[in-house]
């Protein structure tokens, strides 16, 4: 076969357009692979298609090459064996692509990779896994170990098959007719290689269990069953829906698994096994295949066609001369002439003959081939109709059951409906009871708000009402006089007219002679005396009215004396109701002070079980200085206490004090814990177990700060114990330092900078080796991330560089300016516990860097960890940081070189950060690279994987316990051999007590 012609089906097949692949193309891929011997030719094309960056063409390049692992040569699959680590990374990319065709086309690959790693691993196995039960046996050895290990391979083979027949399935959508759209044939198209090939596996699968089931117990096997049975009910339920789309129905006739699987537990069940048998009709029901013509048919086609022109020839010129038809000697009475005119003849009609025995021929194989075509059409037409008859009543009996179910369903619903009135009944009552509780609640804030309104309008009336009765106490006097002055002139008035009639009476008397003479008199008085009874009168009306008047006051000062005593009783309750408010809340908010001053406590006590970072460790001396503030605290909070309960209204002062010794003790647990991170062993659990004690014996204090308690409840005595505990292991954790040699400290100090300088460039010089050892062999995110970390540890050192040079010219000042007319080595000589500082701080800076350039070859060779790239990071910095203590501790604030230096300090820590951020970027970077996909593993693999990782977690512990006691070992030593060779000493310049304060400070 040409070459080009196989390239150009190879593209034709391989293109971009939403379309099956033509089988027409894909079997001239198919043997061109034959021709060829391999598949050079297809992978040449191959690699210039963009795979990558079309869904499209990458799925019908793995429908093709599915095609060529089955049906091509051999060879493909030794030629394909180059290109897995493309196809894997290829399906690692389209897996990111979670629509349309990205995550159909990252299985398939997937499916593809496992193919070939199988039949390389299995090479007895053809590509279309098409086998006998002897060859199958003969794959396995007779090993029982061969059988079980081809069992789950042959398991985690079909398990690729049915995810991707199960992807397929679920990015279409089955409520319309997918099958019979040229985007969904597109994606039906491979599963037919994949019917194919799990037809064949689970035969295989079937008969190796059973095998094994022969040789080993139930109960080793009881996972392959298991598993067995998983991918049992998948393969039915695949079968099944295939069959039914009209799309697979042309192309294939799909077997349909037994309604049970196998028992393999009874041996006698393997000959119940129908091994399943995929259908391919004939490839005339394909749209773009022609029918072909057999060889044997078209000889037996020749040989009667020449039967039927030999009998032809013999009706007309007889059959002796059909034996010998130019032997014309025999007859007479012809002449030469005649006969050579009988021959021409003869040879005009035997052309003829030819010709319309060449048209016959034409013909009847023109009708051969359509008869053949009819049958196949019928034949397929049966089966199709022999299909569809099975297919109907299968779904008979599947919408009988789904009858069934709709019929449950809708007693279901029913009983859901009512279900639901009930609740929406409740519901609403329920509704109804929440707006008739918030009314009433509304009301009640309403009468609240009233009765608060009312208290004041009913104070305000109380004093109105106490005035009132002080003017109706004055009124009534006034009126009691009045009637007492009213009462007395009335009878005045009375005596005085009884007298005067009494006068008059005698008068009559003896003046009856002379009635005529004092007729005018008498009148006169008899007039006088009418007047007179009508003023009596009108003064007793008055008096009645005055007495009528009295009483209805002495009735509405009743009802005013009353009404002042209910307001008064109101008054009262109101005042005693304030109160008792008033002390609740004091109450509470001494209760929520101490109840806060608790919490505050206990998170520190709880964190006093987290081990804290190396970092973070503390000094003595903040212990010691938090403890004396501590016991400051506790003498106030005992005047405070005691003020308190003298005068309850005072609480501010006891707040205050609670909160303060929450604080405080919770900074004296942090301190105590970071103390004893540098401290040796045993005085570090002493510490930390006096910090606990402390912690608890506080809490019991704040406990007993109760309203109702005394001052003997809340005594302090066992926290001020603890406390003076703490403060005794803190001053013998104090630093204690010894003199070293002070001619030698002027040329130490000078040495260790020289040293700190050449080990920073050392290390830079490494740093560059390693960055064009990683550009020179490393590739893709490796070399990304190894020039990442490698150029910020670069940049790291050439800030220590600058940092070092700044140190040196503000030490060369200090000199300068301290030492008068000494020499620099006197100098330093007076100042020597400031010469240790720097002489600490320079090695410190030197080793650091040595040993982070040691943590980044290993890093970069991929044995190291990026943990201790960060730590050396950290490292560097706190070195760094104490350099820069030491440096500036006798300098003069407004020093140039002074500010330099600080500059320099920035840049250390910012480079630090720069380091520290790409190690992190690169681990994440790697993590994600290396990440485990666990959406391929089987359930025996996902087993093992996690016995692994428990073995290893139980490892990782023992070796995590030993380390924290190692640590804890050096960390003693350590601090021996710091406090012997740095001279620590409480009270001296720049000791490593306040350099690990500015350590921490910088951190």
């Amino acid at each position: 076969m040409d070459v080009s012609k196989m390239t150009v089906s190879i593209n034709k097949a391989i293109n971009t357009q939403e379309v099956a692949v033509k089988e027409k193309h894909a079997r001239t891929c198919i043997l061109g692979t034959h021709h060829e011997k391999g598949a050079q030719t297809f992978w040449s094309v191959v690699n210039r298609l963009p795979l990558s960056s079309n869904a499209v063409l990458c799925w019908k390049f793995c429908h093709v090459f599915h095609k060529l692992l089955r049906d091509g040569h051999p060879n493909v699959l030794k030629d394909s064996l180059r290109y897995r680590n493309e196809l894997s990374d290829m399906s690692r990319m389209w897996g990111h692509l979670s629509e349309g065709y990205g995550q159909l086309c990252s299985i398939y690959l997937k499916l593809l990779r496992t193919k070939m790693e199988y039949h390389t691993k299995n090479p007895r196995f053809p590509g279309n896994l098409q086998m006998s039960d002897r060859q199958l046996d003969e794959a396995g050895e007779s090993d029982v170990n061969n059988f079980f290990q081809l069992t789950v391979e042959m398991f985690d083979y079909l398990e690729c098959e049915l995810n991707l027949f199960q992807t397929v399935f679920n990015s279409l959508d089955m409520s319309r007719s997918v099958s019979v759209t040229a985007a969904g044939q597109c994606r039906l198209a491979p599963l037919i290689q994949v019917i194919l090939d799990c037809s064949h596996l689970y035969d295989y699968t079937v008969k190796l269990l059973f095998k094994l089931h022969s040789c080993l117990p139930a109960d080793t096997l009881q996972g392959h069953r298991d598993r067995f049975m998983e991918q049992f009910t998948k393969l039915k339920e695949l079968f099944y829906r295939s069959s039914n789309l009209q799309y697979f129905k042309r192309l294939i006739q799909i077997p349909q698994l037994p309604e049970n699987p196998p028992n393999f537990l009874r041996a006698s069940a393997l000959s119940e096994h129908i091994s399943p048998v995929v259908v391919i009709p004939a490839e005339t029901s394909s749209p773009d295949s022609e029918p072909v013509l057999e060889k044997d048919d078209l000889m037996d086609m020749d040989a009667s066609q020449q039967s039927l022109f030999d009998n032809k020839f013999d009706d007309i010129f007889g059959s002796s001369f059909s034996s010998d038809p130019f032997n014309f000697n025999s007859q007479n009475g012809v002449n030469k002439d005649e006969k050579d005119h009988l021959i021409e003849r003869l040879y005009r009609e035997i052309s003829g003959l030819k010709a319309q025995l060449e048209n016959m021929k034409t013909e009847s194989q023109r009708v051969v081939l359509q008869l053949k075509g009819r049958v196949s059409e019928l034949e397929a037409e049966l089966a199709e109709q022999q299909h569809l008859r099975q297919q109907a009543a299968d779904d008979c009996e599947f919408l009988r059951a789904e009858l069934d179910e709709l019929r449950r369903q809708r007693e279901d619903t029913e009983k859901a409906q009512r279900s639901l009135s009930e609740i929406e009944r409740k519901a609403q009552a329920n509704e109804q009871r929440y707006s008739k509780l918030k009314e009433k609640y509304s009301e009640l804030v309403q009468n609240h708000a009233d009765l608060l309104r009312k208290n004041a309008e009913v104070t305000k009336q109380v004093s109105v009402a106490r005035q009132a009765q002080v003017d109706l106490e004055r009124e009534k006097k006034q009126l009691e006089d009045s009637l007492e002055r009213i009462s007395d002139q009335g009878q005045r008035k009375t005596q005085e007219q009884l007298e005067v009639l009494e006068s008059l009476k005698q008068e009559l008397a003896t003046s009856q002679r002379e009635l005529q003479v004092l007729q005018g008199s008498l009148e006169t008085s008899a007039q006088s005396e009418a007047n007179w009874a009508a003023q009596i009168a009108e003064l007793e009306k008055e008096r009645d009215s005055l007495v009528s008047g009295a009483a209805h006051r002495d009735e509405e000062l009743s009802a005013l004396r009353k009404e002042l005593q209910d307001t008064q009783l109101k008054l009262a309750s109101t005042e005693e109701s304030v109160c008792q408010l008033a002390k609740d809340q004091r109450k509470m908010l001494l209760v929520g002070s101490r109840k806060a001053a608790e919490q505050v406590i206990q998170d520190a006590l709880n964190q006093l079980e987290e081990p804290p970072l190396i970092s973070c460790a503390g000094s003595a001396d903040h212990l010691l200085s938090t403890v004396t503030s501590i016991s400051s605290c506790t003498e106030q909070l005992e005047k405070s206490w005691s003020q308190y309960l003298a005068c309850p209204e005072d609480i501010s002062g006891l707040l205050h004090s609670i909160t303060l010794l929450a604080h405080l003790t919770s900074d004296a647990i942090s301190h105590g814990a970071s103390t004893s991170l540098r401290a040796p062993p045993e005085p570090a659990d002493s510490l930390t177990e006096a910090c606990k004690q402390y912690g608890r014996e506080t809490l019991a204090y704040l406990a007993s700060l109760e309203e109702e308690g005394t001052l003997e409840n809340a005594d302090s005595t066992a926290m001020r114990n603890c406390l003076s505990k703490i403060k005794a292991i803190g001053e013998e954790l104090l630093p204690r330092g010894l003199d070293i040699k002070q001619e030698e400290l002027g040329d130490l100090v000078d040495k260790e900078m020289a040293a700190t300088s050449a080990a920073i460039e050392t290390a830079t010089a490494r740093i560059e080796e390693m960055l064009s050892k990683s550009r020179a062999g490393d590739t893709g995110v490796k070399l990304e991330v190894n020039e990442r970390i490698l150029g910020c540890c670069t940049s790291l050192m050439q800030a220590i560089q600058v940092l070092i040079v700044a140190s040196k010219d503000l030490q060369r000042e200090i000199v300068e300016s301290g030492r008068g007319t000494a020499s620099p080595k006197e100098f330093y000589a007076k100042n020597s516990r400031w010469t240790e500082g720097l002489i600490s701080a320079s090695k410190a800076v030197g080793w650091g860097a040595t040993v982070m350039v040691d943590a980044a070859d290993l890093v970069v060779q991929g044995r190291g960890k990026f943990e201790e790239l960060m730590v050396c990071s950290h490292e560097i910095a706190a070195s760094t940081a104490q350099l820069v203590a030491a440096s500036k501790v006798k300098a003069d604030k407004d020093s140039p070189n002074l500010a330099q230096l600080q500059q320099a300090s920035r840049g250390v820590n910012q480079a630090t950060a720069g380091v520290v951020a790409s190690t992190i970027s690169g681990k994440s970077q790697i993590e994600e690279t290396d990440n485990m996909d666990f959406s391929s593993m089987t359930l025996t693999q996902i087993k093992r994987q996690e016995m692994d990782s428990q073995v290893r977690v139980l490892e990782l512990e023992n070796e995590l316990q030993k380390e924290r006691q190692k640590l804890g070992e050096l960390r003693k030593k350590h601090y021996e051999l710091a406090g012997v060779a740095e001279g620590w000493e409480e009270g001296t310049e720049a000791s490593p007590s306040t350099l690990q304060e500015a350590v921490t400070e910088k951190e």
